[in-house]
């Protein structure tokens, strides 16, 4: 509850920001209570004093001690900018509960490249877009269904890119969630990636675990669970092999090679496929996978990570921006 009154009073103000003020921005996520999204972005907002808030339908979902600042919508007064990660039901909901307010799509993790089916309801309001790398710019507009430009500024992630240290014998588990919460969905193939875990502990490897901050532990709990986010973790290992998820690309440009386990009920945009050594369907390959790991071509993996460095603050200019456009910017439509 503290997080949630902490944020609501931190948004006084005039609907519409005014240069020299503050840029107060509210974030809706198709991940309700996802936080996680957002906390890359707290250490530059910081410096530059933006106010990020993300809206949340209850407080219920709010872990004690999240650096994330949030607020219910009721508790929200003003605000300057409106951003939404997804067309899920939340942000179409946030975005009808504000309909005055300037609205940017910005994506801060994958998603398919089909359209979702309320990405209609949005695209009128949206006056910039952003994704962090060229690929993921492309399944964000058939995501979206738009045909305008998507301004790839990077993942706030790579500003603090881990140097590759590699311990040997070490092979980072990138998970994904094995079961739905009323925060978001699940993938499967958790069932195959343990037994290739497995497979590979047999083999003599090491296995470092990097958990979705989703997913359960518990499931996990027979081997070293890293107590850093993966991306760090990934400075360890001298492969990873996981669910393709939106730290794929980000481990490729930390220098480690990735393998993809993948599974019949799975669907991933193929920027994360083509980022993979390669991809396995049957935990007996495994060991052969992970021993052959190479990184992605040096154009493959530019077009699926985008720029590195300065990411979060390339993304803080635009939401700067579309808050507050120089006098005679022209409104951009979908």
């Amino acid at each position: 509850m503290g997080a949630a009154a902490a944020a609501a009073g931190g948004v006084r103000g005039g609907h519409h920001g005014r240069p020299g003020r503050p840029l107060r921005v509210l974030v809706a996520t198709n991940e309700p209570w996802g936080t996680y999204h957002v906390t890359p972005l707290l250490a530059e907002a910081g410096r530059r004093g933006v106010r990020i808030t993300q809206l949340v339908p209850d407080t219920s979902g709010v872990q004690p001690g999240d650096p994330v600042p949030v607020a219910t919508p009721e508790r929200v007064r003003h605000a300057d900018l409106l951003v939404v990660t997804g067309a899920g039901d939340w942000p179409l909901e946030c975005a009808a509960r504000f309909p005055r307010l300037p609205v940017a799509a910005s994506s801060l993790a994958y998603l398919g490249p089909r359209e979702a089916p309320g990405a209609r309801l949005l695209r009128s309001r949206l006056r910039a877009v952003t994704s962090s790398s060229p690929a993921e710019a492309r399944a964000f507009a058939g995501y979206l269904g738009v045909r305008r430009r998507i301004r790839a500024v990077g993942s706030p992630q790579t500003d603090t890119l881990p140097a590759h240290r590699p311990e040997p014998g070490l092979v980072l588990v990138l998970t994904s969630v094995t079961h739905p919460d009323d925060t978001g969905g699940a993938a499967p193939g958790t069932e195959l990636l343990l037994a290739a875990a497995e497979r590979l502990r047999a083999a003599g490897r090491r296995i470092l675990v990097g958990l979705h901050p989703r997913e359960d532990p518990k499931l996990w709990d027979a081997y070293e669970i890293s107590d850093v986010p993966s991306l760090q973790a990934a400075a360890r290992a001298e492969a990873a092999v996981g669910i393709p998820g939106t730290v794929f690309p980000l481990v490729a440009a930390a220098g480690v090679p990735l393998v993809g386990v993948t599974d019949a009920g799975l669907t991933v945009p193929d920027y994360l496929l083509a980022v993979c050594s390669s991809t396995i369907d049957d935990p007996a390959a495994a060991v052969p996978a992970v021993t052959s790991a190479r990184l992605p071509a040096p154009d493959v993996l530019a077009d699926a990570v985008g720029p590195v460095g300065g990411s979060a603050g390339r993304l803080l200019d635009v939401w700067s921006r579309t808050a507050h456009p120089p006098r005679g910017t022209p409104r951009t439509g979908p």
